[in-house]
């Protein structure tokens, strides 16, 4: 059993340990709360974009484009979004096992695969792997996804889809819903269009009317609207990501703080009971001591 002693400095250790958390639990609070409002900020235009698509979709205009070209998946590229650091959660876990699932998938099914990873703990993973090969690695992505990196990301994407180097292009990442439920999950980025697995919903006010006039024409707009669109579903799985980073790191870091406080109360109760121990010991041998001089 610990002395008085031992167990002061391992109080002093978790109350230093219980700071750090409590400084790292505001900290991602806050992140968090900044990075919420931006994805709620920008959902709406992403869902207007499907609208449009859903729209341009019904008049036949994206059968020859090249974004919206359906071919048989022999080849994949794969976006893994995860986070640079630990300290979150089930968060990088949750993300690696949706990208393990789908290479199992596609090894089953015969279709190779490339990776492009966001994220020092993917980069890291895809790096263990046997055999799999990757084109394009992205750490320290900023909270608000914009300039070179953003641009590097989506055109990698592009390019490989246009030129017929992969088929299809997904994207792992874990979709935000609410600052204390965030899920893992998948999304066809290309070939661009609405998918049965997407779970966005398309709101009636995001909707295109009929009766709407294009101008010059649908398939004009289309030329202008279709790699923004998929910039835009892109541009909302990073920032989904990154305040769902936030938020299970903003709970990681509560649960050690609450988990620091209890230790605390039990180290102290032992300490006191120790403490209270030894004053009845020397109260007893005081006592007996005088009984003895008697």
């Amino acid at each position: 059993m610990p002395n008085t002693q031992q167990l002061k400095a391992r109080i002093r250790s978790v109350k230093s340990t219980k700071q750090i958390t409590k400084a790292m639990q505001m900290v991602a609070a806050s992140k968090m709360r900044r990075s919420q409002e931006l994805s709620r900020t920008t959902a709406p235009y992403t869902r207007a974009a499907r609208g449009l698509l859903r729209y341009l979709s019904r008049q036949g205009v994206t059968d020859h484009h090249p974004l919206f070209a359906q071919r048989p998946v022999q080849r994949r590229l794969i976006v893994v979004i995860a986070a640079d650091k630990g300290l979150a959660g089930a968060y990088n876990t949750n993300v690696l096992k949706h990208y393990v699932q789908l290479l199992r998938q596609d090894d089953a099914a015969g279709i190779s695969n490339t990776t492009i990873a966001v994220g020092r703990k993917a980069a890291q993973f895809v790096a263990r792997l046997k055999d799999t090969e990757v084109a394009g690695v992205y750490e320290d992505f900023p909270d608000y996804p914009s300039g070179p990196a953003f641009r590097a990301l989506l055109d990698t994407a592009h390019d490989m889809f246009v030129n017929k180097q992969v088929d299809a292009v997904d994207v792992i990442f874990t979709r935000f819903k609410s600052s204390m439920t965030q899920q893992a999950d998948v999304i066809h980025l290309l070939p661009a269009g609405l998918d049965a697995e997407d779970h966005e919903v398309i709101d009636k006010e995001d909707q295109v009317d009929d009766e709407a006039v294009f101008e010059p024409s649908p398939a004009a707009v289309l030329d202008t609207v279709a790699r923004r669109m998929v910039s835009a579903r892109l541009y909302q799985a990073l920032l989904d990501a990154r305040a769902s980073e936030h938020s299970q790191r903003m709970l990681a870091m509560k649960n050690a703080t609450d988990n620091a406080t209890s230790l605390v109360d039990d180290l102290t109760l032992e300490m006191n009971k120790q403490r209270q121990g030894a004053i009845t010991q020397e109260l007893t041998e005081i006592s007996a001591g005088v009984e003895a001089m008697g």
